[in-house]
């Protein structure tokens, strides 16, 4: 696949996999990977938490690291600072992940390095918004969000695909 595609597209293609990891989930506080995580996991995706700081997230096993997943991850989402996200990014590629959503709201994990080794190595990459503004049923307040950011250029239109 190559070019342009919508990010609601892109988004779509994102949530068809149902093995996602959500790296930047927080042991001690609820932010927006935790939201993330506990929003796929009740809508019946398989998700994996991931910190290499934390044992147990949210009541379940948490993983230091990509490659520990057990099976491995189709999908990550990233909320960590951006210059923790190429890292990740070279990371998924390394153990096989088809798609990653650099997570980018009020808060920002995109990195344009990551999001090129994303498209050097073949993987969809979706560098801002998240997929709470996708993830059906929308609620209200992502919808809102979704609407505001796309209004003020904060998150992308199109997504550049490889």
């Amino acid at each position: 696949m190559s070019g342009m595609i919508s990010l609601k597209d892109a988004a779509d293609e994102f949530l068809s996999y149902k093995r996602i990891a959500v790296a930047g989930v927080s042991r001690t506080k609820k932010d927006a990977a935790n939201l993330i995580y506990i929003t796929l996991r009740k809508r019946g995706y398989q998700v994996f938490a991931v910190n290499p700081n934390a044992t147990s997230v949210e009541g379940d096993t948490c993983y230091p690291s990509l490659a520990a997943i057990p099976g491995g991850a189709d999908a990550v989402v990233i909320a960590l600072a951006p210059e923790k996200s190429k890292l990740t990014a070279l990371e998924a590629a390394e153990v096989g992940v088809k798609a990653v959503w650099m997570h980018k709201s009020f808060g920002d994990s995109v990195s344009e390095e990551a999001a090129a080794v994303c498209r050097e190595k073949g993987m969809l990459v979706l560098p801002g918004g998240c997929p709470m503004m996708f993830s059906k049923p929308v609620d209200f307040g992502h919808l809102c969000i979704r609407g505001v950011l796309s209004v003020f250029g904060r998150i992308p239109k199109k997504v550049n695909v490889h």
